[in-house]
């Protein structure tokens, strides 16, 4: 039986990390959780062989932003998801190619729909190019 898929979800926010947990968690999911880019760039050299996907907030407090942790999980993980939030409108072409951008406010069944093609898909990067 394989291991269930492990998503690293970075928010500053914490209600809202928590909410974004409880929902991958739901879909059959191992979490790891971050509240700052440098807390995940920690757990990024501590575990990151783990992690089939990263959903990462874009503004983050600290020097480290998502951008940034984007890019170094996908120097580990070149073909794995990666999905960015955000409250801005437009984005910046900082995206790494294949990635998924989500505008916040988001909708609880969005997340939840995006979690279980996460987690039926185990980290296989599906090929889907919604940004970058």
């Amino acid at each position: 039986m394989p291991s269930a898929p492990t998503v690293l979800i970075v928010e500053d926010n914490y209600l809202l990390l928590e909410m974004l947990t409880r929902l991958c968690e739901r879909e059959g999911m191992r979490v790891l959780a971050a509240s700052s880019g440098e807390a995940a760039l920690t757990t990024l050299r501590d575990g990151g062989e783990a992690i089939d996907w990263l959903l990462t907030d874009i503004l983050l407090p600290g020097l480290i932003d998502g951008w940034a942790v984007a890019a170094a999980y996908r120097e580990r993980h070149p073909r794995r998801p990666v999905v960015y939030a955000s409250t801005a409108a437009q984005i910046e072409s900082r995206t790494v190619p294949g990635s998924i951008y989500i505008r916040k406010p988001f909708q609880v069944r969005e997340i939840a729909e995006l979690a279980s093609v996460m987690a039926t898909s185990h980290g296989l990067g599906d090929g889907r190019r919604v940004a970058g």
